[in-house]
């Protein structure tokens, strides 16, 4: 029988849709960068160590708005050149070993710096790391027997589509034909064009100069070397751990908070000891500050973790995360929205969701649900600029899918004739306020239940936040008359099975009830502990390659973690609907 070694340390002690297109690699001074759903400039810049206005610079027009499939060009980060280091965007009939060629590396450096890439994912498009050179002269001469001679580029040009242009037209113009250029850019295949995006213009085949005929040593194939340079897996016996949270920092309120998740954490690890898990825990007090953090990354005995929880403040994570980084520690950070390491750090995992990553799961969700609806911004006159981001977001989605819209103001006298106005009586419509505030509700809600009350055949619903699931107490009956839905990464039913236990379990344990507030901390530190310490249980050293094979029921927390690029980390992109129907039942809808 295995056992938990618990040590907790007194709490006065301290102790993270590919367009066709193709990099402008180096001697350009930059690369193109394919924007998929979530990513703002921020993120991009921060990914590849530019700032904003480096990328606006080279893409007049960026800084107002960008779109998944864009292509953008990056400049290559001066810091690439100090290491060694740069960024590549794989091209057409590329392969990993042509690039161990190009740039004088070996494969098993080049899937070490970028654990994220694969077989399966090595396609035109994605951008990787290439790490330093590596000037070993055998590897070189050896490699260089092998590969049949190329050119230095697999196309003559580049071709930016524009709108009206064909498959046919396209190829009239460089004088090819269709299935040449289908075959220089596979996702043509489907017959569609996407005007902004580009293509490959390939070399006529009567034309094509500069190669030999291959040698009789064949190039190894992608699959082949990345098999090749694969870890194998190993289990971990008993699962090293640490929780570096401000059990004693200023604020009354979050030392709770901290407290409660911690408890939380100790009864997931309970859980876990009842199916064989072994542990050892180690808690430390970072004291709410940078000095109190810095102190226990010091400690020797903290380079041995398996895995690392917190920190909580945000001038914290940075010198946690670069700790984590240097050890190969993976790095959880259940609290902050906002990791900047998760863009460049392939150990952290970023449980509350970037608000751009979110807002796209919701608009992506949304669309899928109400697709066909009549939608209805509503102003309620306060002036609240809190939504701006999510409202413009949810607009230019619902602009490219071809989704009508429209916005009116509900304040003052309620007036039934202003909403029915704005609706279609004969389909479904949807309400969105452009606030997410209680004191909105209040004003908004009037109008649209007398609607409700005066005409029930109407077919009206409300959309809206994560924080009316606190307002809970003074709207619940409004939310299942209105047909409410709001999206969230965090909602449990206090009503559910699991909930309930939890609820239960917590007092026995505890002696007092868990806080009300959003989201709960005892539940967060259940789940998060429960999902990791039992993923790294079954997989091992091989969890970031069997994160879906994770199977967890969370009572609070989804979990939907993806790579952010091919040398960074994970995020969680977890969202689901909660519903409040009019028959008076509650469901919580899961689009995964």
């Amino acid at each position: 029988m295995k056992f938990i070694h618990i040590i907790c340390l007194s709490l006065a002690l301290s102790a993270s849709s590919l367009s066709a297109t193709v990099s402008a690699q180096t001697g350009t001074g930059y690369f193109l960068h394919t924007v998929t759903k979530g990513q703002s400039l921020y993120s991009i810049a921060s990914m590849y160590h530019v700032s904003v206005d480096d990328i606006v610079r080279l893409n007049p027009g960026s800084k107002e708005q960008i779109r998944a499939g864009q292509a953008l060009k990056i400049p290559q980060a001066q810091y690439s050149n100090e290491d060694g280091k740069q960024f590549h965007t794989i091209q057409a009939g590329e392969t990993l070993y042509q690039l161990t060629l190009k740039y004088h590396v070996t494969a098993q450096a080049i899937c070490k710096a970028n654990p994220g890439l694969s077989a399966e994912n090595f396609r035109i498009g994605q951008v990787i790391v290439i790490p330093a050179q590596d000037n070993t002269p055998a590897q070189t001469e050896q490699t260089a027997q092998a590969e049949p001679a190329v050119k230095k580029n697999e196309w003559r040009d580049m071709h930016k589509v524009a709108r009206k242009e064909t498959i046919f037209s396209i190829s009239q113009q460089y004088g090819i034909t269709q299935e040449e250029l289908i075959a220089a850019n596979p996702e043509l295949k489907n017959g569609k064009l996407k005007k902004g995006s580009f293509l490959f213009i390939p070399y006529p085949k009567s034309q094509e100069t500069g190669k030999t005929a291959p040698s009789s040593q064949a190039a190894p194939s992608n699959e082949e070397l990345f098999k090749e340079n694969s870890i194998s897996k190993k289990q971990i016996n008993t699962i090293k751990v640490a929780l570096m949270l401000p059990f004693t920092s200023t604020s009354q309120d979050e030392q709770s908070r901290m407290v409660e998740f911690y408890e939380g954490f100790l009864m997931a690890i309970d859980s876990l000891k009842h199916q064989g898990v072994s542990a050892d825990i180690y808690t430390y007090d970072t004291k709410g500050t940078t000095a109190g953090t810095n102190a226990i990354l010091s400690q020797s005995k903290l380079k041995d973790m398996d895995i690392i929880f917190g920190p909580a403040h945000q001038s914290s994570i940075a010198p946690v995360a670069a700790f984590a980084d240097k050890n190969n520690i993976r790095l959880v950070v259940p609290f902050s929205p906002k990791v900047d390491q998760v863009f460049t750090n392939p150990n952290i995992y970023q449980v509350n969701t970037p608000q751009s990553y979110l807002y796209s799961k919701v608009y992506e969700h949304f669309i899928r649900k109400f697709g066909k609806t009549n939608v209805i911004f509503v102003d309620d006159g306060s002036g609240d600029k809190e939504k701006a981001e999510f409202i413009k977001g949810m607009k230019n989605e619902l602009k490219d899918n071809n989704v009508r819209f429209k916005q009116i103001q509900l304040a003052g006298d309620i007036d039934p004739n202003k909403v029915i106005a704005a609706m279609d009586t004969l389909q479904e419509n949807i309400f969105i306020p452009t606030s997410g505030r209680s004191s909105a509700l209040t004003r908004v809600l009037p109008h649209l239940t007398l609607v409700r009350r005066e005409h029930p055949h109407f077919d009206m619903h409300l959309f809206g936040y994560p924080e009316w699931q606190t307002y809970t107490q003074d709207f619940l009956a409004n939310f299942y008359e209105l047909d409410t839905y709001f999206y969230s990464s965090f909602y449990t039913n206090n009503l559910f099975p699991a909930a309930i236990n939890f609820t239960q379990s917590y007092r026995r344990w505890y002696s007092k009830d868990m806080s009300n507030t959003y989201p709960k901390y005892g539940m967060l530190g259940f789940d998060v502990g429960y999902f990791f310490l039992k993923g790294l249980s079954q997989q091992g050293n091989k969890l970031e390659e069997n994160l879906n094979r994770v199977q967890v029921t969370p009572i609070q927390t989804g979990f939907c973690f993806e790579r952010v690029n091919n040398w960074g980390g994970f995020i969680n992109r977890k969202v689901f609907f909660v519903h409040f129907t009019k028959d008076y039942e509650l469901i919580k809808l899961d689009f995964e």
